[in-house]
């Protein structure tokens, strides 16, 4: 009997011979607006494996504007993002922390998230066959540059102020609560993000890095494990010098920008971590050919497969053509279905 798809993955996290790479597709509203029948024949034919469970939640923090439009978007945090491009997120031109000691009381934590309606999860993870994972994801990074500002948190990371880690402390006790509410629900896997390098490498010093964000994901995996449940993460840009403290805490998948990096330097980590994708976005999606795609993916497959440890995932965002995004999963069954 053939697997379902929450089985391969699974199998493809524990490295146990899935019958094929399992497939995830990330859309955005950029493609989702321009490319509506064309996502819809690629699910068609290539179904996704993997799904997030709403929350459900009795309340909801309050926002202003839609995120995705031009104009501003306030976040459940209180930020204010400008957007110039529909279809994408924008950025934080005005922090709301000024001063560490006199703003943080503006800030609003949103604790509403704590409101899930666990009995609703359940049942739709019950009703799926799917891989599903939980609809939260802490990003302490880059919730701290919303509210800080970049070039400000960079300076403040390398001498700490008392009330930033005070803040950062209380910020990461919400996230552990939020992860324990969702940990105790059905869901297989837990996410959680945040976009840590460059072009060429780690945005921060790694021994700042180390210092004080490893700890904080060092307890996010240990809520996950204690719960029987897999932890997934996101991180984009150059981060090949913090791989080996990944691995070291326990993460099970990582969804990071493996071409960015060099897929060849990531064959000493190959059977340790599944990866979650992703086939280039930067130059092959928007700009290479079908056969471009076939290449890459194979370079994947042969550099990082070791019976599993690969999601085939790739993100249809800003730029991509469509039948590139097609063809990621078209070269993944032609390499793994035959085995």
């Amino acid at each position: 009997m053939a697997a379902t798809s929450r089985e391969l993955v699974y199998q493809a996290l524990n490295f146990d011979r899935p019958e094929r790479a399992p497939r995830h597709l990330w859309t955005m509203p950029w493609s989702e607006t321009r490319y509506t029948h064309e996502i819809a024949a690629i699910l068609a034919n290539f179904p996704g494996d993997m799904a997030g469970a709403p929350g459900y939640c009795a309340e909801l923090p309050p926002t202003e504007g839609d995120p995705h439009e031009v104009g501003w978007f306030r976040d459940e945090w209180g930020c204010l993002f400008k957007n110039i491009q529909a279809g994408v997120i924008g950025e934080v031109k005005d922090p709301l922390v000024r001063d560490w000691g006199a703003d943080t009381g503006k800030v609003h934590v949103p604790r509403e998230w704590l409101t899930i309606d666990r009995d609703r999860v359940n049942r739709f993870c019950a009703e799926r066959s799917e891989f599903i994972t939980g609809g939260c994801c802490p990003r302490p990074f880059e919730q701290l540059q919303f509210l800080r500002g970049t070039a400000e948190l960079y300076t403040d990371v390398l001498a700490p102020p008392p009330d930033m880690l005070s803040f950062v402390r209380d910020m990461h006790a919400f996230y552990c609560e939020l992860l324990e509410v969702w940990a105790a629900t059905d869901v297989d896997g837990l996410n959680i993000m945040d976009d840590w390098g460059g072009q060429n490498s780690l945005l921060i010093d790694p021994a700042v890095w180390r210092e004080i964000f490893k700890p904080m994901y060092r307890d996010y995996i240990e809520i996950a494990h204690g719960a029987g449940k897999k932890m997934f993460m996101h991180t984009d840009g150059h981060t090949l010098s913090i791989f080996p403290d990944l691995i070291e805490l326990g993460l099970d998948a990582i969804n990071a920008q493996i071409f960015c990096i060099g897929v060849d330097k990531l064959a000493p980590f190959a059977g340790q971590i599944t990866f979650w994708g992703e086939i280039d976005r930067q130059h092959l999606l928007p700009h290479g050919t079908p056969e471009d795609i076939d290449r890459a993916v194979r370079t994947v497959y042969e550099t990082l497969w070791r019976n599993g440890g690969c999601i085939a995932q790739c993100e249809f965002g800003p730029g991509a053509r469509p039948e590139n995004v097609r063809e990621v999963f078209v070269a993944w069954d032609a390499l793994t279905l035959k085995e």
